[in-house]
């Protein structure tokens, strides 16, 4: 394990995948759908390339549980796409505060659909959490009675629920772990999620102009040098220590937002990132602590316990 450099792969990760978002929002008459096929379509040399040179094509591209493999991509394709359009209502931070909803998000799903257990301090994260959302959208309730208020607020409900897509993509994603390679993992999801987009195409592609163009395609091989530098930070380090450099994605975001695009943050979109932030360091915390127990527990005497 080498922590350091796993730190630093998913801090450029993060950073790759706001750079990637301002592009999409920067091509604002392109639609969501043509958006995610061309993140997808251009990422997917960069991943196959990526996947050749460890050695994992193409036995390390069989997949067993296509079910899941079919869950993930699709969940995490609408999730995409309505992220891309949330881009076109909201500030560029507040779209990434939104988003970081999805740890928590996660917890309740998994304890609705797969019966997990809420604990005093999950219970807690995930209460800090949604207040952190509601604080969020508060002036987006009070704005709407003009048409730009009620389009801020569109934007914020399209937002969350691409945050609860991606909450079901992990928890597929989760009930894959250890189930099925990486390599396939990563290589289908990029290939579902370039097919659904292009499955957009009959309801109203635009012709991009050349700037546009080259943004979308820029987009898509940073997308795909982002997904490399993800998959290849947790090979350095424990998902519980990477977890909490997430949230530099903020930091890009702040960033971008008000030098690009020239929107400053408020002071209840900061309050409500900083709860949800907080909620889901917790629970990053939390299940830190988890697994440490896991690995603790005695084994029966014979059973073999992998180093």
């Amino acid at each position: 394990m080498r922590p350091l450099r796993g730190i630093v792969m998913i801090v450029l990760a993060v950073g790759l995948f706001a750079v990637m978002n301002s592009l999409i929002k920067s091509a604002p008459r392109v639609p969501a759908g043509e958006a995610v096929f061309f993140r997808s379509a251009f990422a997917l040399p960069v991943i196959i390339v990526w996947l050749w040179s460890r050695g994992h094509l193409p036995g390390g591209l069989a997949a067993g549980h296509w079910r899941w493999h079919a869950l993930r991509g699709i969940a995490g394709t609408v999730a995409m796409g309505l992220s891309f359009l949330g881009l076109k209502f909201l500030p560029f931070p507040e779209v990434t505060a939104l988003r970081f909803v999805t740890p928590v998000l996660v917890l309740i799903f998994a304890a609705i659909f797969l019966g997990e257990r809420f604990r005093l301090v999950r219970l807690g994260a995930v209460i800090a959490g949604l207040a952190g959302v509601l604080i969020m959208l508060w002036p987006r309730f009070e704005g709407a009675a003009d048409a730009a208020g009620r389009r801020a607020l569109i934007g914020a409900m399209i937002v969350l629920t691409s945050a609860s897509f991606a909450a079901i993509a992990q928890i597929a994603l989760k009930r894959m772990s250890g189930m099925e390679k990486t390599a396939a993992i990563v290589f289908w999801f990029s290939l579902i999620s370039m097919t659904l987009g292009l499955a957009t195409l009959p309801f109203g592609w635009v012709w991009p102009t050349p700037r546009e163009a080259g943004f979308l395609i820029c987009a898509g091989i940073l997308g795909g040098a982002g997904q490399m530098l993800l998959t290849e930070s947790y090979r350095f380090a424990d998902v519980s220590t990477l977890a909490p450099f997430t949230y530099v994605s903020m930091i890009w975001a702040l960033l971008i937002g008000y030098f690009i695009f020239n929107e400053p943050p408020t002071i209840p979109m900061l309050a409500g990132a900083a709860l949800i932030i907080a909620s889901g360091l917790v629970i990053a915390w939390r299940e830190q602590r988890h697994q440490r127990r896991e690995r603790e527990k005695p084994r029966p005497r014979g059973q073999f316990r992998p180093e």
